[in-house]
């Protein structure tokens, strides 16, 4: 339902950006058709045609569902504020429990199911069909609904806990509450990145100590050589569910470790591998990780402000189709399902600062470890992945975390030289 002029300038963000993502992905889909029958020539020598065109027919499968994603999301969001959902189970739940508190759980627990049923078809498509088609999927019907299950529970105490706590601090903080629940998120978000790594990671996949002596023992080299201190060294049974390679670090502190996944080891020499763990080293050594932790912290202040300057005016409620003005539970959903389609044009900002860390940490790893074999371990991994390497230049601006191959990979070369 329209109830205002900012209804009109929602629903207008809504469709804009549901319509920038389908064309974006139809010129990705466009660029790398028209380039699946030659390998580019740095390649050429790596990657064979086979492979090539594998990953542009990936590309295009992918594409093709996100499309069908972002369709579905949009239906989701309107159908959950204009259509009336969110008011009918913020009914249901304050009919079913006098507490504010509870009937806030029993609200957002709604909208999750919804939410997350409403996407499950997507998921199931996206493991069984479209990674089957391409090899990569190794998970079973049964282990996917566990993982599932799971994570649905996790969420469930974890998200309970925070709501209940954000939900009694608006209450009962005041005027200026809105500090205190930020203060509050901050203390919840850290720390659950301080006990992912032992307590929630386990959960869903095994983590075993790197047992192989001679590559535990470079990887040890380099640490000391870089000055880093990690509480381990685990390989993820990452082959388990999917055949994708990846490393990375998490949590921070004495929870501080790094993971390798199984495929990544199996595929990749030693000087692969070293040369990988050198870039991954450089996010931490040129503070990437601290500077973007820093942001998303001034970012969230900046979003709780808003968030209490928006409860003092029945505006926004008006605009997304929400009755029950007043209510916490419904104040938070307005915020949390209205704000998104007005960051989406952020998105590109983002990304170019996203793949100007990448460049640096490349530099920083061709210090540490020979540029030759990061660029090798880069062509394994593109390969591995099927990731395309000629995306479309709009769109790898405006989505890529990570340049494309042949830049990051020219820039090595001219490292060397």
């Amino acid at each position: 339902m329209i109830n205002n002029a900012f209804s009109y300038i929602f629903l207008l963000f809504v469709l804009s950006s549901v319509s920038i993502k389908i064309w974006l992905s139809m010129r990705q889909i466009k660029t790398v058709k028209a380039n699946q029958d030659r390998v580019p020539k740095a390649f050429s020598e790596d990657i064979s045609l086979e492979s090539h065109q594998k990953a542009a027919n990936y590309t295009e499968a992918k594409m093709k569902l996100s499309n069908v994603s972002a369709l579905v999301d949009a239906a989701l969001l309107l159908a959950l504020t204009f259509g009336g959902i969110l008011n009918w189970f913020h009914d249901l739940s304050s009919t079913t429990t006098s507490g504010t508190i509870l009937s806030g759980l029993i609200f957002f627990g709604l909208i999750g199911l919804f939410i997350s049923l409403a996407q499950l078809p997507i998921d199931l498509y996206k493991t069984f069909v479209l990674e089957e088609k391409f090899g990569f999927n190794k998970m079973s019907l049964s282990l996917f609904f566990k993982d599932l299950m799971i994570g649905l529970a996790v969420s469930a105490i974890i998200g309970s806990i925070f709501i209940v706590g954000l939900l009694w601090v608006m209450e009962t903080a005041g005027i200026n509450w809105w500090w205190y629940a930020w203060l509050l998120a901050m203390t919840f978000w850290f720390f659950i990145q301080y006990i992912s790594p032992t307590v929630l990671a386990p959960m869903f996949n095994k983590f075993s100590p790197l047992n192989n002596e001679k590559l535990k023992e470079r990887i040890e080299g380099l640490l000391k050589k870089c000055g880093f201190q990690s509480s381990g060294l685990f390989v993820m049974d990452g082959s388990r569910r999917s055949s994708h390679g990846n490393a990375y670090f998490t949590g921070f502190g004495k929870s501080k470790r790094i993971v390798f996944f199984d495929t990544l080891i199996n595929k990749h020499s030693a000087d692969e591998i070293e040369a990988v763990l050198a870039h991954e080293l450089g996010h931490f050594k040129l503070k990437h990780v601290f500077k973007l932790t820093c942001f998303l912290v001034l970012v969230s202040l900046v979003f709780f402000a808003l968030l209490g300057t928006l409860q003092q005016s029945a505006f926004i409620h008006e605009a997304l189709n929400l009755h029950a003005f007043g209510s916490p539970s419904l104040l938070l959903a307005a915020f949390y399902f209205g704000l998104p389609p007005f960051l989406f044009l952020f998105r590109p900002l983002f990304a170019a600062y996203l793949r100007k860390n990448e460049f640096e940490a490349d530099a920083y790893a061709a210090q540490q470890a020979p540029a030759q074999e990061l660029i090798k371990a880069l062509i394994k991994l593109y390969k591995d992945n099927s990731s395309t390497l000629t995306p479309d230049k709009l769109y790898s601006a405006f989505y890529d975390s990570h340049p494309p191959a042949s830049a990051r990979i020219s820039r090595l070369e001219a490292s060397i030289n």
